[in-house]
């Protein structure tokens, strides 16, 4: 795995959205077996692999986007200047999202910055406040799936895991767990701003409609 001596930006569950210029990550379960070419031609064969899961890897080909689990990323160290997530926080555990913070940390140098894009919690409250729908708010939070009934829906489910949301977030909250996990300055970031030093090709809007946008930094030394 390459690793920069200049500055490097990250994208962590980039999905079909990486960004150009930065390193790219992704954790999907499609993308990982790719790396061994007979186990997923094998998984093909098998229908493990949906259509989509299929395009996926073919994509993540040619943009160049990397495997790696957000809880343990391939890089050393304060080899970081910024690191972005869109929409993946939501899918950790309790558990989990406090170690993708503390990872978050221990690769950025000091003053980097993060930015998490989640969905807004905020927003799905005031769309029940003013509907007071509630079958449709609890399907906008996505907090829960069907069971599983067919075979291979109960297979898949077992390799690949859930892929609804396991927590929600507000403004609040989120600012409260980064700054629990050591970062500082956090706060609300309107969309199409950032306080990220030279952001490229970012996409500060990024799933707009529906978004939070919460950045902070890591101390710097002293």
């Amino acid at each position: 795995m390459r690793e920069a001596s200049t500055a490097m930006q990250i994208n962590v569950g980039c999905g079909q959205t990486p960004t150009t210029g930065w390193r790219n990550f992704d954790n999907s379960f499609s993308l990982r077996l790719a790396r061994w070419p007979r186990i997923f031609a094998l998984a093909v064969r098998l229908r493990l692999l949906d259509p989509n899961q299929r395009s996926f890897v073919a994509f993540a080909r040619s943009a160049d986007i990397e495997w790696a689990d957000a809880l343990h990323l391939p890089l050393g160290p304060e080899t970081v200047d910024a690191l972005y997530t869109s929409h993946m926080l939501e899918h950790l555990d309790r558990s989990e999202a406090r170690e993708f913070i503390a990872e978050a940390i221990r690769v950025l140098r000091p003053g980097g910055m993060i930015r998490v894009a989640v969905p807004d919690l905020n927003r799905l409250l005031a769309s029940y406040a003013s509907t007071g729908d509630a079958d449709a708010f609890v399907a906008a939070t996505l907090l829960a799936i069907d069971k599983p009934r067919a075979f291979w829906q109960r297979v898949r489910l077992l390799i690949f895991g859930p892929r609804n949301h396991l927590w929600a977030y507000d403004s609040r909250s989120l600012c409260k767990l980064l700054t629990e996990h050591g970062f500082v300055e956090a706060t609300t970031r309107p969309p199409g701003t950032t306080g990220i030093p030279q952001p490229g090709s970012l996409d500060l809007h990024e799933r707009e409609g529906e978004s939070l946008y919460v950045e902070a930094a890591k101390p710097t030394l002293r």
